[in-house]
C-alpha cells in the first residue's frame, strides 16, 4: 500500500456532496466534574455537510441534535437536557459551519462558528485527515477524519458558572466517515 492509497489531499477528493456514514461516525465530549474526573458522553443523532468544490476545497458544516445527549446515566441525561443546561425544548440543535472553504491535508485547522439557540461563537477545530479508502463490501469510497476542539459552555448559556462543580471547558471530539458522491 502506498501513501496515496491511504491518504488524500483536497485535489484528489471527488467534487460534490459527500454523505455521512452514521454507522462509523461519532460525536463525543468530555467535561470535568468536581475538578477531579472527566465525564464522557456523546450525541447519537447528527448530520454533516462536506461539499467539495471544483477548486478542491471543502465547505464543512454539522448539526447535532441535542435531544440525543447521552452519558449512559438516564437521570443525569434528562437533567442536562432540561432548561438548566441544554434546554433542548427551546434549543434543539447545535450547529457548526466553517467560515470559509478548507483545503484538506494530513492535519489542518477549521475556523468556524457554532450556534446554540440565539448565541453564535467562534470555534476552532484541529483535524487529522484519515484518508480515502474503498469499502471492500460495497465498493464505495469512504473518507475519514478526526477533529477536536474546546468550547466554553457558559459562552452558550449552558449551566451557569457552577464553580468547582463542572468545568467551563468542554472538549468536543468527532470521528467522521463520509461516503464519496456517486
Amino acid at each position: 500500500m502506498t501513501t496515496s492509497e491511504n491518504t488524500a489531499t483536497a485535489t484528489s477528493l471527488k467534487t460534490g456532496s459527500w454523505t455521512l456514514d452514521p454507522y462509523h461516525s461519532s460525536v463525543g465530549f468530555t467535561v470535568r466534574h468536581l475538578g477531579i474526573a472527566k465525564v464522557r458522553g456523546g450525541f447519537s443523532k447528527f448530520d454533516t455537510e462536506f461539499v467539495v468544490g471544483a477548486d478542491g476545497t471543502a465547505n464543512i458544516g454539522a448539526t447535532i441534535y441535542l435531544d440525543s445527549f447521552d452519558t449512559g446515566n438516564a437521570d443525569r441525561d434528562a437533567h442536562v437536557r432540561n432548561a438548566d443546561f441544554l434546554d433542548v425544548e427551546n434549543r434543539p440543535t447545535l450547529t457548526f459551519r466553517a467560515t470559509e472553504p478548507v483545503a484538506v491535508a494530513e492535519t489542518f485547522t477549521v475556523q468556524g462558528e457554532a450556534t446554540l439557540g440565539a448565541i453564535t461563537k467562534p470555534v476552532t477545530l484541529e483535524v487529522e485527515w484519515g484518508g480515502v479508502r474503498e469499502h471492500p463490501a460495497t465498493g464505495d469510497r469512504h473518507a475519514g477524519f478526526s477533529a477536536s476542539g474546546t468550547i466554553k459552555r457558559t459562552d452558550f448559556g449552558v449551566g451557569g458558572p457552577l464553580p468547582g462543580m463542572l468545568s467551563d471547558a468542554v472538549k468536543i471530539e468527532l470521528e467522521i466517515q463520509l461516503v464519496e458522491p456517486k
